[in-house]
């Protein structure tokens, strides 16, 4: 632009020498626009600025935005740091079982994010879909790809006695927490005495609704009064492990140190933070990406259900995801409307108005966080997809699914833009704000 003006002040001024041929301007105007004087920026370094639309959504996406963490009125020992400790100790003992070599930290590892890695989580059995992490999950009203239970503590014992999982029963897990010591004093100072459950004959050592056949035929040969003896500290164990998985929080991403940079005037700070590739990407994911649709807020999740045409895992029966776990939710003895929920009937806000129908719900799955997102592959409810690129190339093309609803369209993005996208996604992975003690086994 310095170049054209020079050229119009040349041809515009009276006082400009006659010697000087318009040929000779002509040339000096070329070759100064054809200088092979380096740039001191590359042009996607210097983007336009960001507007104040988009200032808001990177608020919006800011860890710093986070709100505290909500009570959960159906756990009453949620935040007490005792309950907390037992859950601990509970999350990574293999005692709690079928074969004894089975703990929560089994699928859920933590220095995998809380995932495990597989397509599909391996235990006793193989199950039908993959570990979603449990970090950050604390602020989520549903739990499981299909929301199929609305507590945490409801969430942590349904795998305890799944047979492709932990495969126990209920009373076996009494048994255990009854005859260990340390964990009978735990239990006792937190949720008061339990039940002696040493007579056999009542209690049987492997009963339960949900176990073999043996155990099913013992669990219906109690008496109902010991039947809710038993449940009533199977679940306690559930309510222990969530008081610890409260404690399982996303840390500062570079994402989050170039907003804070960016969110207080000091856009040079922050364009070091984030190269000019990952800035461009968030872009895209604010804008042509439309990924806040459903990746919003500071987890990067709105924490509903939506259907994206994934395709069936392989070998794997059709799963109608939201569908059929609105209707075990419902049916749950577990939900926040049951006799083991400590909430009053107004308080179960979610479940009072959950939306029961729609050509929505059938192949909706739960929208994953995208904090460390990079750091958990393989993606979506059976693996589907082993890389990041992957992903955002079934976004791209929105090929048509097995059931259901399609939510989603092409957006067609350029391979560059893709690689974009990626690597403003990488810029989410941070350490996890916990103490580390919290993420081995206790001692």
């Amino acid at each position: 632009m310095k170049s054209n003006h020079a050229f119009t002040h040349l041809f515009s001024t009276s006082t400009a020498p006659a010697a000087i041929s318009i040929s000779l301007i002509l040339l000096l105007f070329i070759v100064a626009c054809n200088s092979d004087t380096p740039q001191t920026s590359h042009p996607t370094d210097q983007p336009s600025p960001w507007t104040e639309a988009e200032l808001a959504a990177i608020r919006s996406l800011w860890l710093g935005s986070l709100p505290p963490l909500p009570a959960d009125p159906s756990n009453a020992v949620a935040d007490d740091p005792r309950a907390a400790e037992l859950g601990h100790q509970i999350f990574f003992d293999t005692r709690f079982s079928a074969n004894g070599q089975v703990s929560c930290s089994t699928c859920h590892i933590p220095a995998l994010n809380f995932t495990d890695g597989k397509p599909l989580s391996e235990a006793i059995g193989t199950t039908l879909r993959s570990a979603p992490t449990i970090v950050g999950t604390a602020y989520s009203p549903w739990f499981f790809w299909d929301g199929r239970r609305d507590s945490q503590w409801a969430q942590a014992i349904t795998p305890m006695e799944d047979p492709h999982e932990h495969g126990g029963t209920r009373t076996q897990y009494a048994h255990l927490i009854d005859e260990d010591p340390a964990y009978r004093a735990a239990y006792e100072a937190i949720f008061g005495p339990l039940t002696d459950f040493s007579d056999r004959s009542r209690f049987p050592d492997s009963a339960g609704p949900l176990g073999d056949q043996n155990a099913v035929a013992a669990w219906e040969a109690m008496a109902a009064d010991d039947q809710k003896a038993v449940t009533r500290a199977f679940t306690n164990i559930g309510k222990a492990i969530a008081a610890y998985e409260r404690l399982i929080m996303p840390g500062l991403a570079r994402f989050d140190q170039f907003a804070e940079s960016l969110l207080n005037g000091d856009e040079a700070q922050a364009n070091i933070i984030l190269s000019a590739e990952e800035r461009a990407g968030l872009r895209l994911f604010m804008g042509l990406g439309n990924c806040t649709q459903c990746h919003n807020g500071p987890l990067f999740t709105s924490h509903h259900f939506h259907n994206i045409n994934l395709p069936n895992g392989e070998n794997l029966p059709l799963d109608y995801g939201r569908i059929t776990g609105l209707q075990e939710v419902l049916e749950s003895e577990f939900n926040c409307f049951g006799p083991y929920s400590d909430a009053a009937p107004e308080q179960c806000q979610e479940l009072r108005f959950v939306k029961t129908e729609g050509i929505e719900l059938p192949g909706a799955f739960k929208v994953p966080t995208l904090r460390n997102v990079a750091e958990t592959a393989p993606y979506m409810h059976a693996g589907q997809f082993a890389a990041l690129s992957d992903v955002l190339d079934h976004y791209n093309r929105a090929p048509n699914g097995p059931i259901g609803h399609n939510e989603i369209i092409p957006i067609n993005l350029l391979a560059e833009e893709q690689d974009q996208l990626e690597a403003f996604l990488r810029t989410l992975s941070g350490p996890l704000n916990v103490d580390q003690t919290w993420l081995v086994p206790p001692q």
